[in-house]
C-alpha cells in the first residue's frame, strides 16, 4: 500500500493525476497539462512536494568536510538556511545521484536525496564518511 505525503489531499483537490512512485502516491501532472505547468515555473514559480524523498543529517565538526567530499559543488560559502543542488559523484567522476544540500548551521547539513535511490544513496554516503561526523537517516 502506497503512502501519502502531507500534501496528498491538496494534490487531489487540485486534480493532480496521482500515480505510485517510490512507495508514495504522487501527482505526475495536473488537468491544465505539463506545458502550462512548465511555463508557470519558468515565468513565475513552482512548488515541488519533497516530503517523499530521503533525508539525511550530517552533523559535527567534520560535517562540511564530508559534504565537500560527497558533492561536486563548493558548499563552503553557504550560509544558514541556504540550499544548493549538486550531483554526488563516485571516485571516477561518475554520478551516483543528484541531491539538495541544506545548511542548517555551521556544523549541520540536511541532504535531501531521491526517493527511488534512497537505500543506495544512504549506503554510499555512510560508506564514505570520515572524521567527526554524525550520520542520521531521518527519512521516515
Amino acid at each position: 500500500m502506497e503512502k501519502k505525503t502531507p500534501l496528498y489531499d491538496k494534490h487531489v483537490e487540485l486534480k493532480g493525476k496521482m500515480v505510485p512512485f517510490a512507495g508514495y502516491l504522487l501527482p505526475v501532472q495536473y488537468e491544465n497539462g505539463v506545458i502550462k505547468e512548465h511555463m508557470a515555473v519558468r515565468t513565475a514559480a513552482g512548488l515541488f512536494d519533497v516530503s517523499h524523498m530521503g533525508e539525511v543529517l550530517l552533523e559535527g565538526e567534520d560535517a562540511l568536510k564530508n559534504v565537500q567530499m560527497l558533492v561536486t559543488n563548493d558548499c563552503s560559502k553557504m550560509v544558514d538556511g541556504q540550499v544548493k543542488y549538486s550531483p554526488m559523484c563516485n571516485e571516477n567522476g561518475g554520478v551516483v545521484d543528484d541531491l539538495l544540500i541544506y545548511r542548517r548551521a555551521q556544523d549541520s547539513y540536511l541532504l535531501v536525496i531521491n526517493a527511488a535511490n534512497r537505500e543506495k544513496d544512504v549506503e554510499w554516503i555512510k560508506g564514505h564518511l570520515f572524521g567527526n561526523v554524525n550520520f542520521k537517516d531521518i527519512s521516515d
